[in-house]
C-alpha cells in the first residue's frame, strides 16, 4: 500500500510539475522576445545616432564651408527620431521590467502552490498510513476472535461429545439393570 501511494503521489508531482514547466517555458518565451524587442530599439538608437553624426558633418552650403537650414533640420529631425525611439525603449525596458517582475511572482506563486500540494500530499498518504495500520490492527483481533471461536467450538464439541459419552453410560447402565 505504501508503494502504492508513493507512486501516486509522485505522479501526481510529475503531472504538475509538467504543467507548471510548459507555463514556465511560455513566459520565458514571453520574456525572451520582449528582450529581443529591447535589443533591436537599442541598435536602432546606434544606427541613427551614426546618422545623426553624419548629418553634424555634412555642410552643403556654400562651398560646403557652411550648413544650411536644411542640414541642420536633417540633424534635427533625426535627433526627433532618437528622442521617439529614446521613449519607445524606456516603454520596452518598463514592460521586460514587468514581465520580469510578473514572471517572478509567477515562480513564487507557483512554488507556494506546489508546497502546499506537496503537504497536502503527505498529509493525504500520512491518513493512508494511519488507516492502513488500524485495518491490520483491526484484522489480527478478527484472527484472534476467529481463534478464540474455534477453541470455544473446540470446547464445546469435546463437552458435547462427553455428553453423548455420559448418557451413552447412563443409557447401558439402565439396560444392564433390566436385564
Amino acid at each position: 500500500m505504501r508503494k502504492f501511494t508513493a507512486f501516486i503521489f509522485y505522479l501526481l508531482l510529475i503531472v504538475t510539475s509538467a504543467t507548471a514547466n510548459m507555463s514556465a517555458e511560455a513566459d520565458s518565451l514571453l520574456f525572451e522576445n520582449q528582450r529581443k524587442r529591447v535589443n533591436f530599439l537599442l541598435e536602432e538608437r546606434s544606427r541613427k545616432f551614426g546618422e545623426y553624426d553624419h548629418s553634424l558633418e555634412q555642410k552643403t552650403g556654400i562651398f560646403g564651408l557652411f550648413k544650411t537650414k536644411t542640414d541642420m533640420q536633417k540633424s534635427i529631425n533625426i535627433l526627433k527620431e532618437i528622442v521617439i525611439n529614446d521613449n519607445k525603449i524606456f516603454l520596452e525596458t518598463r514592460k521586460l521590467l514587468d514581465l520580469k517582475d510578473t514572471e517572478r511572482e509567477h515562480f513564487q506563486k507557483m512554488a507556494t502552490e506546489f508546497d502546499s500540494q506537496v503537504t497536502a500530499y503527505m498529509r493525504t498518504i500520512s491518513k493512508l498510513q494511519e488507516e492502513n495500520e488500524k485495518l491490520r490492527l483491526h484484522i489480527k483481533d478478527l484472527e484472534k476472535g476467529e481463534h478464540q471461536n474455534g477453541v470455544v467450538f473446540y470446547l464445546l464439541g469435546l463437552l458435547f461429545i462427553g455428553l453423548l459419552f455420559v448418557i451413552y453410560l447412563l443409557y447401558r447402565r439402565l439396560h444392564a439393570s433390566k436385564n
